[in-house]
């Protein structure tokens, strides 16, 4: 559009009916956080300058096509202003009366019908001059707006208004190429004039855009945007200076990944996986650690949208051109297409996490120890990436030495045919689990068992369910269906099978226990498993473990009386119960004491609370009969 050379004088207008309205929005209710201001000017300044980095690739002639493209900021803290200048491709005069005092290309009816249908939500308006530049009117009571286009034929022009609801438009000879904003700003933003307080904001939205940012002529953004260049012209020192910029770190990082895709979604990103876990240490829960940017501009910093929240250990930046913004570019207009980002980049992050896991198991160990705490919550929150999570677990077993970690594949790998299950035991150490009762089966039949030993380890293994088609199952459920093995067969043969209670005196002597705890048990069962120890507390229903009652009981959940009812399972070949089948025809009294005090025992070792004070009241009365 040429310029109107024949209006040489200030010619006065009003403001578009829309734009009244768009003014009365961001002045008092569109943006949250008036820094905002400044990254919407840089942003279209940003935009201008890019715009005449091409056009002047295809015009023969631009003026002042020597000037360097760089955006300059000066604050005034005396007179209270702030002045944005680009070099970039400028405005004629009708150009700055289009795009400044009208919606002209942005469909103003539609927009206002969206507005009013999302309730001021979900506008794309993204790239668009104009829109952005409204948020100015947040911070000043007047704005002054300069501009030259790059045509050789233009004078110039200046653009003002306080945005009550008109504006003015006259010649402004003798200027440079580009656009230059001024903002007097009202009593309440003063603070914005401040050398410091630009220098932040720039650092904190705009460190990235791709064009100098000059304040007192120093550039303020002289980090790269790492993220947009090609993996192999990258320095591991680039990559590890980039990560303390971003993540606010002094260390260097343990792994990182970095990825562009084009479908089916343009995205760039540039994650990094730190060194320390700051929640495992105590520091309360992390904040989501990676920035969302559009076009290297900060959409939303510590972004918990764009990755699931079992992620929040991660660091750095995804950057994506294909996402539709509301108007204030603070909340994503759809969620539809965040999902998109969301799943994009989390299968692509785990699939390195398996790379790594093959390729390098030492760091992968090292990672896991850090962060397999939320991989395990992935389990347990995420539905949708339980099978690639599943690969990735890791757990001591009676068949590593201890400290090593397996994964259920390789354990899937070691089971005979005749093992349909893969089972698991959950403990406070390796140590209670090898020297607790839920083994014994487990070491007599040769069959492996992995230790659980975290308090999240069975809620994740519930989750899971099954892995490569085999069901995981706890070894403290009550309906375990264990195979024979030749182990089993060879340990009977060596003598190992001690004799049991004749049929008649153990049914007798499970009847008399159950009626002797009562509602305490739901069942007392002779076992097939135990070969050491007296008795031990099963879970007859198999749906939560001991693990999983204690964790939910510790948090203070109600309505569990349900949990109390267990299985006793007793070993009739052990002398203990032996005894106590004589004892109970002999001294009621004393057997009484006795059996509840093998419950207490079985329950201690199940990990579950009991009463102190009566067990330790009774113990002291078995001791005194002990001594007699």
């Amino acid at each position: 559009m040429s310029s109107d050379t024949k209006a040489t004088q200030a010619e006065t207008k009003e403001f578009q009916a829309e734009v009244k309205k768009m003014l009365d929005i961001v002045i008092h209710s569109l943006y949250t956080e008036k820094d905002i201001f400044l990254r919407e000017l840089v942003s279209n300044a940003a935009d201008a300058l890019e715009k005449f980095r091409h056009q002047s690739v295809v015009e023969q002639e631009v003026f002042d096509s020597h000037v360097p493209l760089e955006i300059s900021i000066d604050a005034d803290e005396a007179n209270h202003t702030i002045t944005i200048t680009d070099t970039g491709i400028g405005m004629d005069r009708g150009e700055l009366e289009a795009n400044l005092g009208t919606i002209a290309h942005s469909g103003s009816k539609t927009f206002f019908s969206q507005l009013a249908e999302s309730e001021r939500k979900g506008v794309n308006l993204i790239g668009q001059f104009g829109v952005g530049f409204y948020a100015a009117f947040m911070v000043a009571k007047k704005v002054t707006v300069k501009s030259r286009s790059y045509r050789m034929d233009d004078m110039g022009h200046e653009w003002v208004s306080d945005g009550a609801g008109t504006f003015t438009i006259a010649m402004c000879p003798g200027i440079r190429r580009g656009t230059s904003i001024t903002l007097e700003l009202k009593e309440e933003a003063h603070e914005f004039a401040s050398e410091h307080a630009i220098r932040r904001i720039i650092k904190q939205y705009s460190s990235f855009v791709p064009f100098p940012i000059k304040v007192k002529g120093e550039a303020v953004n002289t980090v790269q945007a790492l993220w947009t260049r090609p993996k192999n012209e990258i320095k591991d020192e680039e990559y590890s200076e980039f990560y303390k910029f971003i993540a606010n770190a002094f260390d260097e990082p343990l792994d990182r990944l970095h990825f562009s895709a084009d479908a089916p979604l343009a995205i760039k990103a540039l994650l990094f996986v730190p060194k320390e876990n700051f929640e495992a240490m105590g520091f309360g829960r992390m904040e989501a650690g990676v920035n969302l940017y559009c076009q290297r501009v900060l959409i939303e910093q510590h972004s918990k949208t764009i990755l699931p929240e079992w992620l929040r250990f991660l660091k750095g930046v995804i950057d994506s051109e294909d996402l539709p913004l509301n108007i204030s570019r603070q909340a994503l207009q759809d969620n539809a297409l965040v999902a998109k980002i969301n799943k994009v980049v989390t299968k692509r992050f785990l699939k390195q996490l398996e790379e790594l896991a093959k390729g390098e198991p030492e760091k992968y160990a090292e990672f896991w120890k850090l962060f397999g705490m939320f991989l395990k919550e992935g389990v347990i929150a995420d539905y949708a990436y339980r099978e690639e999570l599943g690969k990735l677990l890791r757990f001591e077993s009676s068949k590593t030495e201890p400290g090593k970690l397996t994964s259920l594949a390789e354990y899937v790998e070691r089971m005979p045919e005749t093992q349909k299950e893969i089972f698991y035991i959950n403990g406070p150490s390796r140590e209670a689990i090898e020297n607790g009762p839920y083994v014994e089966a487990f070491k007599r039949r040769n069959i492996e068992v992995l230790y659980t030993l975290e308090p999240i380890d069975d809620f994740a293994m519930s989750h899971l369910g099954s892995f490569a088609d085999k069901k995981l199952v706890s070894a403290d459920r009550g309906d375990l269906d264990l195979p024979e093995t030749e182990a089993a067969k060879e340990a009977e043969q060596a003598g190992e099978q001690k004799e049991e209670l004749a049929t008649a005196e153990s049914e007798a002597l499970i009847k008399w226990m159950k009626e002797a705890l009562g509602e305490r048990v739901k069942e007392v069962v002779a076992s097939k498993r135990l070969t050491d120890s007296p008795a031990m507390i099963v879970n007859p229903d198999g749906f939560v473990t001991s693990s999983m009652e204690r964790i939910m009981r510790a948090s203070g959940q109600q309505g569990l009386q349900q949990f109390g009812a267990k299985n006793l399972e007793i070993n009739t070949g052990h002398p203990l119960l032996k005894g106590l089948a004589a004892l109970k025809d002999k001294d009621g009294e004393l057997a009484k004491s006795v059996v509840e005090q093998i419950l207490d025992n079985a329950m201690i070792q199940a990990g579950l609370l009991v009463e102190p004070r009566s067990m330790v009241s009774r113990t002291y009365k078995i001791l005194e009969r002990l001594v007699e």
